[in-house]
């Protein structure tokens, strides 16, 4: 199997920083007509709309222009073949469509590249807030332009956890979690976008984050900004990771036992 070169990865780094913009205006213009919108719902607390898809095959699109020997994994569109050793995208238009839906600003644009199991690029967007994260594995992370620093809490009570629920498992997971968190005196948060709550572990607002299941699409270039700044992950692509998805826990190293504990009990 052949090994990116450097050129290759740069190459693709530039790239998504100008795809990541794109798309962030495409999404924020349809963000600022919503009432025009056509929404479907796909499941309980989960809806789509024409924001998403087409924010979503503007993306594909570009990508498939620019590097059309690489795979692609949407979570509107789904996936492509994926040979062994070929790099691959994988793509959230719109993560926190709620929110978005609602007039919110906590959403964003999540973009990571993927290959031979290593997050090689994350790059998330939040429109309506004017923040850029960028991670490329093996440099600082960060954000606007600015090297990322994590929080220095070293206690539960220290600092905010953001705990990420889904619908798809239900309540029972989640409630253990959040009494755990409770009793040592620690405080949870969720705004509805899983990779704006990891990005905010990776610079620094939050002390972890941890969730019993989540989409790769949610997640995995929010994980790659987060370990560009220093921290910590459990291995998510672990197993059918990429498709299936898995559980995830990230914070600083010295939190991470005690974020791990939430979770596992």
């Amino acid at each position: 199997m052949t090994t990116l070169s450097d050129p290759a990865i740069d190459a693709r780094f530039a790239f998504v920083q100008a795809l990541v913009a794109e798309a962030g205006d495409l999404a924020n213009g349809y963000f600022q007509r919503l009432g025009t919108l056509t929404i479907k719902t796909k499941g309980l607390q989960d809806l789509a709309s024409e924001a998403d898809v087409e924010t979503e095959r503007l993306i594909r699109g570009r990508i498939a222009e620019a590097f059309p020997e690489d795979a692609f994994l949407g979570e509107e569109t789904g996936m492509t073949a994926l040979a062994p050793g070929q790099g691959i995208w994988v793509v959230d238009p719109i993560d926190g469509t709620q929110p978005f839906l609602s007039g919110m600003s906590n959403w964003c644009v999540s973009i990571a590249y993927l290959r031979a199991g290593v997050i090689e690029i994350g790059a998330v967007y939040a429109p309506a807030r004017s923040e850029v994260f960028l991670a490329r594995h093996g440099t600082p992370s960060t954000l606007n332009g600015r090297a990322l620093t994590l929080h220095p809490g070293q206690a539960l009570d220290q600092g905010v956890v953001s705990v990420g629920y889904s619908t798809r498992v239900g309540p029972g997971p989640v409630l253990p979690v959040l009494e755990r968190l409770l009793r040592q005196g620690g405080m949870f948060h969720r705004d509805g976008s899983g990779a704006l709550g990891l990005c905010y572990v990776g610079c620094g607002r939050l002390l972890g984050y941890v969730e019993s299941h989540i989409n790769s699409w949610d997640c995995l270039a929010a994980i790659a900004v987060i370990e560009g700044a220093g921290g910590k992950v459990n291995d998510f692509l672990a197993g059918d990771g990429l498709t299936r998805g898995n559980p995830v826990i990230a914070g600083a190293p010295a939190i991470y036992p005690a974020l791990e504990a939430l979770l596992t009990g």
